[in-house]
């Protein structure tokens, strides 16, 4: 290499991105455009401040529920199982309260059992036979 060292670098230009279709929605750029004299077009969505994506649909809905005819219930405690649970309880001389925290279950929960109301859950019944040694579940 002889002579003096030369660069032949090509100048570098950096330009910003054209402002993409989320910016130019931004109010800056909508004001600035509105000071320079711009035009702006605006666009009203179809459904905006409308709640029709979640309302368009109920009428099939609305027909399948006038045509169900089924009555649904849930079971209830059968009077055989409310007369053994009272019985054994009284029999061990506990308030339904005391039961309750015996079997670690809210006193509520003896009560809606006792008097009917409670949606027979196996395992409850499972605590009770075994707090009071009453057979609650042979006899269905």
């Amino acid at each position: 290499m002889s002579g003096p060292i030369s660069q032949d670098w090509e100048p570098v230009v950096i330009r910003k991105k054209a402002p993409n279709a989320a910016a130019k929605k931004d109010e800056k750029a909508v004001n600035a455009a509105r000071r320079s004299g711009a035009e702006i077009e605006t666009v009203k969505k179809s459904t905006a401040g409308t709640n029709k994506a979640a309302s368009s649909s109920t009428s099939l809905n609305t027909r399948k529920l006038d045509e169900e005819t089924e009555n649904l219930a849930h079971d209830r405690v059968p009077s055989e199982l409310k007369k053994a649970i009272m019985q054994g309880r009284m029999d061990k001389k506990l308030t339904q309260a005391q039961l309750g925290q015996l079997i670690n279950e809210k006193p509520q929960i003896i009560q809606e059992y006792e008097s009917g109301k409670a949606i027979p859950n196996q395992q409850i019944i499972g605590k009770l036979e075994r707090a009071l040694g009453v057979k609650l579940r042979g006899k269905k």
